[in-house]
């Protein structure tokens, strides 16, 4: 909730966009950006101003025909995007920055247990794949999520949004074990139960999935232990309003983008610390 202690804490005041990194941020982000490679012509485009873009698209959710004039040109703001879309380098930022985050509270840097849930997200004129889901009754993809028992993201996979929960959670937990080999308690919602999701999972390992449903009787918004962190990540990840639908094409530029949306808290939060 939103208070005059919070909103003064989380300002973000300056004579730059408010999605820019401060001084602080960008000493957290850097160390863990690419070098220059050395080969061809020598770097001439900050990265500073580079990342100042991605986040500014991310937060305000404009197209890339709309990016600001006073940013490098969009052209090249692309390539680098797909530069590290295609080495997968937001989300290796983001499973360090996890790590140095999760030391910083004196806990172990991988966690042992996880919490998964998904989220449909209509999608847009641009393509690519996409499905209905008949319980939200919408058209277009899921965004599953496997979060930290303190809501930090780990990993996260887009689909269809017609693939079941259940089924739709099989890739993902499997690339979660390679990624977190301690992490084998997964609290979920009833739609992750029975013995189905063991049994796929058998190839990588014992797994504990621990089902927390809304007790018998209670109507209405019921708070329940465990579940609502995930809930309350997808509302942090929902500030980046390119995140408001899925207008992407590719899945795989989807993924990224919840990255950069889980890079942008992380760094904020280093930065406080």
């Amino acid at each position: 909730m939103w208070t005059e202690t919070t909103r003064r804490q989380y300002e973000r005041g300056g004579p730059g966009y408010a999605s820019d990194l401060s001084d602080e941020e960008w000493q957290v982000l850097e160390p863990y950006l690419p070098a220059p490679s050395g080969l061809g012509r020598p770097r001439t485009t900050s990265l500073r101003a580079v990342v100042n873009a991605i986040f500014y698209l991310a937060r305000a959710g404009c197209p890339w025909r709309l990016l600001p004039h006073d940013f490098p040109p969009r052209s090249t703001v692309q390539r680098y995007f797909y530069m590290w879309r295609d080495m997968g380098l937001w989300g290796s930022i983001n499973r360090q920055l996890v790590a140095v985050e999760r030391r910083a509270q004196a806990r172990r840097s991988h966690p042992s247990a996880g919490i998964i849930d998904s989220q449909s997200a209509p999608t847009t004129e641009s393509g690519g794949p996409r499905g209905l889901d008949p319980a939200k009754r919408i058209k277009g993809r899921k965004r599953h999520i496997v979060t930290d028992t303190e809501g930090m993201l780990l990993d996260v996979m887009v689909h269809p949004a017609n693939i079941q929960d259940v089924h739709g959670a099989v890739p993902l937990l499997q690339r979660l074990r390679k990624r977190f080999p301690r992490l084998s308690h997964i609290f979920a919602d009833r739609v992750y139960r029975g013995k189905k999701l063991l049994k796929d999972l058998q190839d990588c390992g014992p797994w504990k999935i621990q089902i927390v449903q809304r007790p018998a009787g209670v109507k209405g918004f019921q708070l329940l232990p465990r579940r609502w962190v995930v809930e309350r990540t997808f509302a942090w990840l929902s500030r980046a309003r390119r995140l408001s639908k899925d207008f992407e094409r590719s899945v795989q530029t989807e993924q990224t983008w919840i990255y950069v949306a889980g890079v942008i808290l992380l760094v904020r939060r280093h930065a406080r610390h």
